[in-house]
């Protein structure tokens, strides 16, 4: 009786193991609802190494594409090998170093480009109202108004200038143009060392 009593016990463990479907390790996987929190690049210790908080979320979880890699390799020169840039200096990358993104991965990109997706139909409705300014740039005010409307304001590195506008989703930047002639939308990551005085999302121009 005690042999028969271990038999039936064993074989419903068995039963409740399959039917909860859990994964090696004992730990259960579901698709993520809410975006991946977000840093800098690395190395840094300025505003761009904090995490900003979220605006300009789509509704809807995006789908996430396959990808094996989570940055851009360098550029490749005409032979197919990476490009050298100026002399080829051992200190370029270091000297450069200000310049660096953080790198997305699939994750972030596809809820960075469902963000710009968001941005971009905000700024078409400026450019529709007409009322460009000098060199077509639109008054900035109208521009924050519209980055407003998604959520997005100083608290999120809003800066825009002479038709240039960037902000962080709290999950990468989505910066551009919008002018009376143009519309354009990017998504990167926030920079090591930002431009002095802007928001993580806009590049240093100085140097080192």
């Amino acid at each position: 009786m005690l042999i028969g009593r271990s038999v039936t016990a064993a074989a419903l463990l068995a039963l409740t193991t399959a039917a909860c479907g859990t994964q090696p390790g004992g730990e259960r996987t579901a698709p993520s609802q809410s975006p991946p929190p977000s840093a800098g690049a690395q190395p840094s210790s300025g505003p761009s190494a904090e995490a900003w908080p979220a605006c300009a979320q789509p509704a809807e979880a995006p789908a996430v594409p396959p990808s094996a890699t989570a940055s851009a390799s360098p550029p490749a020169g005409p032979d197919g090998r990476p490009e050298q840039h100026g002399d080829g200096a051992p200190h370029y990358a270091e000297n450069h170093a200000y310049r660096m993104q953080a790198s997305l991965t699939p994750e972030k990109r596809a809820w960075g480009a469902a963000s710009a997706k968001l941005v971009r139909a905000e700024l078409e409705k400026v450019r529709e109202a007409g009322g460009a300014g000098a060199y077509g740039a639109f008054p900035e005010e109208r521009v924050a108004a519209a980055l407003a409307r998604l959520g997005c304001g100083e608290e999120h590195g809003v800066h825009i200038s002479d038709g240039f506008y960037s902000l962080h989703t709290g999950t990468v930047c989505v910066s551009g143009r919008v002018t009376r002639d143009e519309l354009t939308t990017e998504v990167h990551g926030a920079y090591a060392e930002p431009q002095p005085g802007t928001g993580p999302c806009v590049e240093n121009r100085g140097g080192h």
